[in-house]
């Protein structure tokens, strides 16, 4: 069952890339070889730039700290990105990564509010007038700190992360919408036929 619509009076969408537009893998995506678009995901981004909503990332990208590959290769898999979406009319308007590991405590990683306030700040949007979507537990934590609000899709992790936070928290519910991908989340938040 779907929770209630968040809809975006300023309309900025920042998004999660790896399960939320692309398909995530526990062993990295390392190359733009590996980077493949989730079925719809493309088309939803373009669909939310027609409707003129600004789109932007926000991603952790750890794989730079853990010498997995580096930032050429990361703007790679961008490159790649920003093409396919090209050819559908889509663009990406920001990208945000924090190329960090987990124990360098820097403000940019999620579950931390970094880029979450940094893509706000770029677009003179107050954070709480933005909305995230995401498929895990640090994205939830990360749009709870910033005061932004939150949609978890269930590519990626997001079936594993509310299966975890109902578990956590011993009841059925949770606190934020959930739908099946960014391409339900876009159909429900436009309409099947714009």
């Amino acid at each position: 069952m779907k929770n209630s619509l968040v809809a975006n009076e300023s309309k900025l969408i920042i998004l999660d890339r790896d399960g939320v537009i692309n398909y995530d893998s526990d062993d990295y995506i390392k190359s733009p070889e590996e980077w493949m678009p989730i079925s719809g995901s493309l088309e939803a981004i373009s669909r939310l730039n027609k409707a003129r909503y600004k789109v932007a990332i926000a991603t952790n990208q750890s794989g730079i700290a853990r010498g997995y590959y580096n930032i050429d290769v990361l703007e790679g898999m961008h490159v790649k990105m920003r093409a396919l979406l090209a050819k559908l009319g889509g663009t990406i308007d920001y990208i945000a990564y924090c190329p960090h590991g987990p124990r360098d405590d820097c403000f940019c990683r999620k579950p931390k509010p970094g880029m979450l306030l940094e893509i706000s700040k770029a677009f003179s949007i107050e954070p709480k007038n933005a909305v995230f979507i995401g498929d895990s537990v640090t994205d939830t934590e990360a749009a709870k700190a910033a005061n932004m609000k939150f949609v978890l899709v269930k590519t990626g992790k997001g079936e594993r992360s509310l299966i975890s936070e109902r578990s956590k928290k011993n009841e059925l519910g949770f606190p934020y919408p959930v739908f099946d991908s960014l391409l339900d989340y876009v159909e429900n938040l436009l309409g099947v036929n714009q």
